[in-house]
């Protein structure tokens, strides 16, 4: 497939959620850079593994007409590392988002911080599936969220396969293409010094707004305005 990537005026989207969430929480975004004129896609990925992460994204990047900012939110960040080798990526926007390189894994990163109390991920099921803590899911997921928006995503999200967590990067994205990372700065679920630490490893712009780790819900307009931001300065290099 033609590396289309920095050929013209990036005007497609791609927005990969994260573990504990679906992509109905995109809205606020997506409605945000449609009305700026781009073309925006969010993947339903299935959670089940880093593979199948990576293939349902690969699939709504074939889809797209043109070069595309490739965006991912929390697990998500792993799966557009991966993913984001993609001919049509032009760039990409980690939304308090996990980055490893290569050989890496998103556990690994995880592990390099102290949790916050308030923090709810269970340790893997018989099963093999991560759960968070319903009774910490307001305050540890989306503590700016109203408790009716909480109670909806916790009712609504999909379950997330710990197989996802350890699986390593074998081939970095963010090595040859542009980056751009959003720290969440009231975040509970990842350490923000863990998403500033990883972001300066790579080299990565890096905006701090305040939010909690659904920060893409509570403040769209602010993530929109990275993910537009970058889809202007790829499309002028």
């Amino acid at each position: 497939m033609e590396n289309l990537a920095n050929k013209q005026a990036v005007k497609n989207v791609v927005l990969v959620h994260g573990a504990f969430a679906d992509g109905s929480g995109y809205k606020g975004v997506y409605e945000a850079l449609t009305k700026q004129g781009y073309h925006v896609t969010v993947v339903q990925n299935p959670l089940t593994s880093l593979e199948d992460d990576v293939a349902t994204t690969k699939l709504a990047l074939d889809a797209q007409d043109g070069p595309t900012i490739l965006a991912g939110h929390s697990w998500g960040g792993a799966v557009i590392t991966q993913a984001g080798n993609h001919p049509k990526v032009a760039g990409l926007v980690y939304i308090a988002a996990f980055q490893p390189n290569n050989d890496e894994s998103a556990l690994q990163w995880f592990q390099t911080a102290e949790p916050a109390p308030e923090n709810g991920v269970l340790p893997p099921d018989d099963k093999g599936i991560v759960y968070y803590d319903k009774e910490k899911f307001h305050a540890g997921f989306c503590g700016d969220l109203s408790k009716e928006e909480a109670a909806f995503m916790y009712a609504s999200h999909g379950a997330f396969f710990a197989k996802c967590f350890v699986t390593p990067i074998t081939d970095a994205a963010w090595r040859t293409k542009p980056a751009y990372g959003i720290v969440a700065t009231e975040d509970k679920s990842i350490n923000p010094e863990i998403q500033r630490n990883m972001y300066k490893r790579s080299n990565t712009r890096v905006t701090e707004i305040k939010g909690s780790h659904a920060v893409y819900i509570s403040q769209p307009q602010k993530v929109a305005a990275v993910i537009a931001a970058a889809a202007q300065e790829v499309s002028i290099k």
